[in-house]
């Protein structure tokens, strides 16, 4: 499913004119402002950028591939969960210079977002403080009941005079007829099952994508092993497939760039063009490493 069809970003003549007429209304402004992120894409021949079911963006570090899916997740008010850092520089460059279509008869489906590896990586940050929180918690409830065992043992005697005194009397009941893992588990939890980081990052993209929705990737293999690269980039693929999910991806793993179907425009080229994955710079190193150490994996195989 196309939500999104299509993104045009300026020439440099349109960033300058902006630019000159924008600074020209300013005491001592620079009339050719270099602020992020003017002067970035029209050096890189990238004006229009089609887009399909699955549509990647690839390149090196700085090539402006997470600039290029920001500037699209702006430009839609797609929902994210990690703030991003911006300046007014940035949402006037979209707002003045850059345009883009969604088909007429439906806009951007509620539940449509932009996810981030920062995402992934808080949130296991957070479900790490929590377990800590919650075995802090544990350690007083088991505490509270081994005290309260050892009053019983001793033989020590309860009154209750007065509605202050119910709490303890709760207690000490729960303690008669509970074993300290059940106590403990009601009064301060359970942990949660510690995940790896692919675990984890699995769980947060099924726990996240919904049917009918456009969903903006930025770098999802960070901290995924090969095989949890190849799970997601599986996962992506089935929800363009059937749940008519529509993909804008910046990455540089094999496992996404490889995914059949799907649109490559590789920023490292000049100008930026779209490519067929085995024509990417960064897969034909990967050719050259196996193609050099193709007797090892031979040779392992027959062994």
């Amino acid at each position: 499913m196309i939500y999104l069809q299509s993104y045009t970003l300026p020439t440099l003549d349109e960033e300058e004119d902006r630019a000159e007429r924008y600074w020209s209304r300013r005491a001592g402004g620079n009339p050719h402002p270099h602020e992020y992120p003017y002067g970035m894409f029209p050096y890189m021949g990238l004006r229009r950028i089609e887009f399909s079911d699955v549509t990647i963006f690839c390149g090196g570090n700085g090539s402006g591939k997470s600039t290029l899916l920001n500037l699209i997740a702006e430009s839609l008010n797609l929902p994210r969960i990690t703030p991003f850092n911006t300046s007014p520089f940035f949402h006037e460059y979209i707002r003045y210079m850059c345009r883009w279509e969604v088909p007429e008869n439906r806009g951007i489906a509620p539940g449509s977002a932009i996810f981030t590896s920062d995402d992934v990586f808080y949130g296991l940050i957070d479900r790490r403080v929590e377990n800590f929180e919650t075995e802090d918690r544990r350690r007083d409830a088991e505490a509270v009941y081994r005290e309260e065992k050892a009053r019983m043992m001793q033989g020590a005697t309860f009154s209750f005079r007065s509605l202050a005194d119910y709490d303890d009397l709760v207690k000490r009941l729960e303690v008669r007829h509970k074993t300290m893992s059940k106590y403990v588990n009601t009064h301060a939890g359970i942990l949660s099952t510690p995940d790896s980081n692919g675990q984890y990052a699995l769980k947060f993209f099924r726990e996240h994508f919904r049917n009918d929705c456009l969903f903006l990737l930025d770098e999802p293999e960070n901290s995924l092993s090969p095989r949890y690269q190849k799970e997601v980039a599986q996962l992506i693929a089935e929800y363009a497939r059937f749940f008519h999910c529509q993909f804008v991806i910046s990455t540089h793993s094999p496992f996404f760039l490889s995914m059949k179907g799907a649109l490559l425009y590789d920023l490292d080229s000049r100008p930026a063009a779209p490519k067929r994955w085995w024509e990417l710079e960064n897969m034909q190193m990967y050719y050259e490493l196996f193609e050099e150490n193709r007797d090892k994996f031979e040779k392992e195989k027959r062994d």
